[in-house]
């Protein structure tokens, strides 16, 4: 079994993800295919170099560079994924198939845009990890030092929260304890055992 972990900002996926590696689940974490697929010599490194040379330092991508190229343009936004997305899905499928030739019977991926993007269709079951948008706005500003306005912003970029949760599967609400969590997950990987 596949499932597609997501989420929004600040709202524990990573926490979820971890919990889950602890378990001995395999995790295929997009973001770690993301930055594996732009290293010099990879996949999308020449592409991504010749749309945004002035995000190179020779051959070394600087990525606050390249987000800062792309945050509020939204043309840029869509070429990056577009030369991104075709690798980065490569991989993860590759990584998934890899686990379960190693005999993983269930294979988590860890897809902060899945809901977004045309990921869906890699997965089985959706799982969104919830807190509601005042706790994300908070946990946001406080883990990065944000004001509330450049929180917002973050916020905003993505999909809202009340969206994904109704687009999910499966719901692990992460809006009290880690503990409150922590049963949650438990809960749920029984129930898909």
């Amino acid at each position: 079994m596949r499932v597609g972990l997501t989420g929004g900002i600040a709202t524990g996926k990573s926490t979820v993800s971890r919990y889950l590696q602890e378990k001995g689940i395999p995790v295929v974490d997009a973001d770690v295919v993301a930055r594996r697929v732009v290293e010099p010599g990879k996949p999308a490194h020449a592409d991504l170099k010749s749309a945004f040379p002035e995000a190179f330092h020779g051959e070394e991508l600087d990525r606050a560079k390249l987000g800062q190229l792309i945050f509020h343009d939204k043309d840029k936004r869509e070429l990056l994924n577009n030369i991104t997305h075709p690798c980065i899905r490569g991989e993860i499928l590759s990584d998934a198939e890899a686990a379960e030739a190693n005999g993983a019977q269930l294979v988590v991926l860890d897809i902060p845009l899945l809901l977004e993007g045309n990921w869906r269709e890699l997965v089985d079951q959706v799982v969104v990890v919830y807190c509601p948008e005042e706790t994300q706005l908070e946990r946001l500003m406080k883990r990065n030092g944000l004001t509330r306005d450049e929180a917002l912003a973050r916020l905003k970029s993505q999909m809202a929260i009340e969206e994904k949760r109704q687009k999910a599967d499966v719901v692990l609400d992460n809006s009290s304890s880690l503990e409150k969590l922590y049963e949650e997950i438990d809960r749920w990987l029984k129930e898909i055992s």
